[in-house]
């Protein structure tokens, strides 16, 4: 097994099978003011896998995020896409790389469903009128998210999941290598929440996207990701396969409460209510 791709966490677990690694993340430390949010963090992530952000509030998960999308700059360290140093990397090629779906989105322009998903095919069309293969692609991300029937609807007349939709629904339209989620699970029930999840492992094990993502629903983190980072205080503390992390001591050590985990029919199921 490869000692790099889990040189970033406090704790790494030995993996047989391991993709190229594709992000990397060497030391990083970011400050707002006197308040010390990621302190000297790395980690590697591998291609073609989803990989589960986890932690407290305030761990560092949504701030690292915004760094590896270009949205903030770090305060110091190195951040590599493909073996580029994404500050060389220029905003019109990376927006045909990596494509991020903030924790809030709101638009004060009154759109249509499909003209916001239009949006995601901005760094190809560049403005220009769409052609063919865009509206092809615009229609796929429309049907994964099962947005057909409310296409012509606005924004500002959908309920909130419907709007969640549509926003990952432009983030695939983007079709990128790389897509960062923050939350994408936000104002979602239970069924597209997994229709969701089900969209993005096969984006990644069946078309070789890499997917990262902040999942607070621990046992959908469970059920779907190939790896998980764990966060605490500004650092990856543990990242390994789902079955090495999802674990009641690991568990407990992170979010400070008592975890069961419960094997049932090859899945983990994660209780931690009592």
């Amino acid at each position: 097994y490869s000692d790099q791709l889990y040189r970033g966490a406090l704790f790494y677990f030995p993996i047989t099978e391991i993709s190229q690694i594709m992000i990397n993340i060497s030391n990083i430390h970011k400050n707002y003011g006197a308040l010390n949010v990621l302190n000297d963090l790395s980690i590697d992530f591998p291609k073609g896998k989803i990989t589960s952000l986890i932690g407290g509030n305030g761990a560092g998960k949504s701030t690292l995020l915004s760094l590896v999308s270009k949205l903030n700059d770090s305060d110091s360290g190195k951040i590599f896409i493909a073996d580029q140093d994404i500050k060389n990397i220029t905003n019109k090629e990376f927006a045909t790389k990596v494509s991020f779906l903030r924790q809030s989105n709101y638009t004060h322009i009154r759109l249509k469903v499909k003209e916001l998903i239009g949006f995601g095919r901005f760094p190809y069309s560049r403005g220009k009128k769409l052609n063919q293969k865009d509206e092809e692609i615009i229609a796929k991300a429309m049907d994964y998210m099962a947005l057909r029937p409310i296409a012509g609807k606005f924004l500002d007349e959908l309920s909130g999941g419907q709007r969640q939709r549509a926003y990952l629904a432009m983030i695939l339209a983007q079709d990128t290598d790389y897509i960062l989620l923050d939350e994408p699970l936000n104002n979602l029930d239970m069924k597209y929440s997994v229709q969701i999840m089900k969209t993005l492992r096969s984006f990644a094990h069946e078309h070789g996207k890499t997917v990262i993502l902040i999942v607070h629903d621990i046992n959908i983190a469970a059920q779907y990701s190939d790896y998980i980072a764990a966060l605490k205080n500004g650092k990856v503390k543990y990242f390994g396969t789902t079955n090495d992390i999802i674990k009641p001591g690991i568990l407990k050590d992170i979010f400070d409460i008592d975890f069961q985990v419960i094997f049932n029919q090859g899945c983990r199921f994660c209780h931690y209510y009592n």
